[in-house]
């Protein structure tokens, strides 16, 4: 799959699970964050969450017990080198920080520079469209609703994700999921 499986790792045994904004935010748009409380924990950086609050305040209601908001004290360091170097924006440092103050974590992020930064450092990074993919396997959600919510990204979320792509994506989830 193109990059948009979970893989082999088993996101239960993550410690952490943390957040940027755009899964959030895209899953929400889809009504589909609840995919999220499979995990353990989602912890949302404070810039990461004041992102998501003035953008998509309804992501964060009451009822998203599993996301916790996650004050950061010290971000200096390879965070900061990773952001010069891959142009990332606020909330992405803090998130890839939390993650390297971690042991294991996985960083949910739907930016392809935070992508690739995490992978540099050896973090698992996974965005809206794997974890839609991951829903099916972990049986949250039918390969048929999985199917919608992935042929409605375009009308129903601000995710950009390239047409083509997006068509792969779903013919491999119709043969494969």
């Amino acid at each position: 799959m193109i990059g948009v499986c979970v893989g082999e790792i088993d996101i239960q045994e993550l410690p952490v699970v943390i957040a940027d904004a755009g899964p959030l935010i895209h899953l929400d748009e889809l009504a589909a964050l609840d995919i999220l409380g499979d995990f353990r924990q989602v912890l949302v950086p404070d810039t990461v969450w004041r992102e998501v609050e003035s953008h998509r305040p309804e992501a964060l209601s009451s009822s998203r017990t599993f996301l916790s908001r996650q004050s950061l004290q010290d971000t200096a360091g390879l965070a900061d080198a990773l952001t010069a170097m891959y142009t990332l924006h606020a909330g992405e440092r803090e998130a890839l920080a939390l993650c390297l103050a971690q042991t294991k974590s996985l960083l949910l992020t739907d930016d392809t520079a935070a992508r690739m930064a995490a992978n540099v450092v050896g973090i698992a990074a996974h965005g809206t469209v794997g974890l839609l993919v991951r829903a099916v396997r972990r049986g949250l959600r039918t390969k048929e609703e999985v199917l919608r919510l992935l042929a409605d990204i375009p009308r129903r979320s601000t995710l950009h994700i390239r047409p083509s792509l997006l068509a792969e994506i779903i013919r491999e989830v119709e043969e494969k999921a």
